[in-house]
């Protein structure tokens, strides 16, 4: 108990006349009692490491409850990019440097770098080096010298390489360059398609070049002459290339190609597509609007005999616009934007998985995956007039109105990373952290009930009951818990159960098999506070026995049972974590702190990708170290022997 004292009131004024002669007043002092709950409350939050351990703790229970709701992880392909894995953490996706924010010729990227060339022919370079790993001669970030001191009239980037067209007509690539992305360098030349020689050693007509595109691993030029080069990694990133260049040379020139994954495609100089010899996008598939069934159509029983006028791609899909504005998409089943009546199409570019399309009447539309935001155009970008040149670029898009950057969306980077998979850490991060809180809590709210019950019954009623519950109570607390587990989860996984239920099974094995220290430690209060005085009285009244362990008993000893629920949520949630790491816990992709750092355990990725382990072990830590000093603190203020100031 503490008390205080309440002052007495001020006297009046000339109050000190009459205490001159008639004496002072007697003050009377108002004496105030705090309840030991009021008192600990107090005491609790006047230790101030306490209360820093509170704030950090519901801030890390509202970053991973609300923030998991607001971000759900994407356990599907969708929530992964193989373009971007072990990013470290940046975002720089979208920072443009502030010269191209006054004009661009062209801004060209596929993966986690961007490339831009300015109206006064000055290259520009943002984003991440996707080599992290590997030796500055290969860093694309890294723009050349001879690059730098040239006037570049045409650039663009591919998936870990990029080249540049000067206005004098020399060819320059950087980059990664092992399949004959440039050069005559590389491990795998035999298996690529060599740079042409009069590009190594000699220069083209700058003011003749149609156009310049990179894929992955590849490169192309087209020439206004009907003259095509290509190089890089042909066998697997461009498999119909030999036809294209064939359809090029002897059928019909083409006006325009694009780069997927693994193929290239365009229209000839007739308005004709050209998939030389891929039958990838040959088909379409259509659902009826009315019927919802879904049918197969050849892409040329779409097109009709009609005449193409442009093409752009995706890295698994093909787009083509007839000559009346009709956009038949392959390899996609995202609905296609409606272009308001009187608009027409006046340019469709690709992104790595998104298409942008700009009007004659300055509107922006964006289609496709949206995952990381590049389809979000923003709403002004729709309005007439909004822009007159627009740039898909990989996850990003940058509007232009006037020579000057009107606004920039998409994918702005990773704030934590991402992992082997290019799976947003961050995300992971949120929702693996309330996994992992909840099998935890559920655990210790079952092992909690299991040892209070045994506890009481057995401290209380004594005799064969305490006989045969404590020797229980020592058989499982004498079972290995860490290999019990392990095989418990082994059997689990060998099982068909969904993973909701191997979840929840997990979560009450924990509970099963933690719930005997806190058994004994209620047993020993309870044997206790039974040979009391109250407990007496109760007896005499004729109170039931149960009734005077589990109502009269039990709340005075609710203090000490909440100081072991504290410290043991934090025990469950390290031994999920341990389970999860040794790979017998939440299985993958489903994240938990414990499975995350599952992931990250070889030298490789300790050495070079720090993020992976670094994030969930230093929220792990925060929140075990949290609860800890929380359940210390609390045994401190709950003890009536502890000083009032410690």
């Amino acid at each position: 108990m503490s008390t205080s004292t309440k002052p007495a009131p001020a006297a009046k004024k000339g109050g000190w006349l009459s205490r001159m002669f008639m004496g002072a007043s007697k003050s009377v002092k108002d004496e105030r009692y705090d309840s030991p709950g009021k008192l600990a409350f107090k005491r609790f939050f006047h230790t101030p490491v306490a209360v820093v351990a509170v704030v950090v703790l519901v801030c890390m229970f509202a970053f991973v409850f609300i923030g998991s709701a607001i971000e759900p992880v994407d356990l599907t392909e969708a929530g992964a990019e193989m373009l971007h894995p072990n990013v470290a953490p940046t975002m720089s996706f979208l920072k443009v440097p502030s010269d191209m924010k006054d004009g661009a010729v062209d801004i060209s990227s596929r993966g986690t770098f961007t490339i831009g060339l300015s109206t006064d022919g000055n290259v520009y370079m943002w984003g991440f080096n996707p080599n992290t790993a590997g030796n500055e001669k290969i860093n694309v970030l890294n723009i050349p010298d001879e690059v730098k001191n040239s006037k570049i009239v045409h650039v663009a980037a591919g998936s870990d390489h990029c080249v540049a067209i000067s206005e004098d007509g020399h060819v320059y690539c950087w980059g990664a360059y092992d399949v004959g992305q440039y050069g005559l360098d590389g491990t795998m030349i035999a298996a690529a398609r060599k740079e042409p020689d009069e590009l190594l050693n000699g220069t083209i007509d700058a003011s003749q070049v149609k156009q310049l595109i990179c894929g992955n691993q590849i490169s192309a030029i087209l020439m206004n002459d009907g003259t095509m080069y290509a190089w890089g990694n042909a066998s697997l990133c461009a498999t119909n290339l030999s036809s294209v260049i064939k359809h090029n040379n002897n059928e019909s020139p083409l006006m325009k190609v694009v780069f997927t994954n693994d193929g290239i495609y365009g229209i000839d100089e007739n308005g004709v597509f050209v998939p030389g010899k891929s039958t990838k996008f040959n088909s379409i598939m259509t659902t009826d609007p009315v019927t919802g069934a879904s049918t197969t159509k050849d892409i040329n029983e779409i097109i009709a005999g009609r005449k193409l006028v442009d093409i752009a791609a995706t890295g698994s899909s093909i787009a083509l616009v007839t000559e009346d504005g009709d956009v038949i998409v392959s390899g996609m089943r995202d609905p296609i934007p409606e272009i308001p009546e009187g608009d027409e199409i006046e340019k469709i570019s690709g992104g790595t998985r998104h298409y942008t399309i700009l009007t004659k009447q300055g509107r922006v539309y964006a289609f496709g995956q949206n995952y990381r935001n590049q389809c979000e155009v923003p709403s002004a970008l729709t309005k007439s007039g909004a822009i007159d040149q627009v740039f898909a670029s990989g996850f990003q898009n940058y509007a232009y109105k006037d020579g000057k950057l009107v606004d920039a969306w998409g994918l702005k980077g990773y704030l934590m990373g991402t992992d082997e998979m290019g799976r947003d850490v961050f995300i992971r991060l949120m929702n693996g952290g309330k996994m992992t809180m909840t099998v935890g809590a559920v655990a210790v709210i079952i092992s909690t009930i299991i040892g209070i019950i045994i506890g009481c019954i057995s401290g209380y009623f004594g005799g064969l009951a305490d006989m045969l519950l404590m020797r229980f109570t020592e058989i499982c607390g004498s079972i290995p818990f860490l290999p019990f587990a392990l095989v418990l989860s082994v059997i689990l996984q060998a099982s068909n159960l969904q993973e909701d239920t191997r979840i929840f099974i997990i979560m009450v094995i924990l509970g099963l098999l933690s719930w005997t220290g806190l058994a004994h430690m209620v047993r020993g209060q309870i044997l206790a506070e039974r040979e009391k005085e109250f407990v007496t009285a109760a007896r005499a009244m004729g109170v039931k026995e149960k009734r005077i362990a589990f109502r009269h008993i039990l709340p005075n000893i609710i203090s000490v049972i909440l100081v072991t629920l504290t410290l043991d949520f934090a025990g469950c949630m390290l031994t999920e974590s341990s389970l999860s790491y040794l790979g017998f816990g939440v299985q993958l992709p489903r994240p938990t702190w414990g499975n995350m750092l599952n992931g990250a355990r070889n030298a490789l990725v300790i050495q070079s990708y720090w993020w992976r382990w670094a994030f969930p072990a230093l929220f792990l830590s925060i929140v075990v170290i949290c609860i800890n000093v929380i359940g210390d603190t609390l045994r401190d203020v709950l003890d009536p022997k502890s000083e009032v100031e410690k």
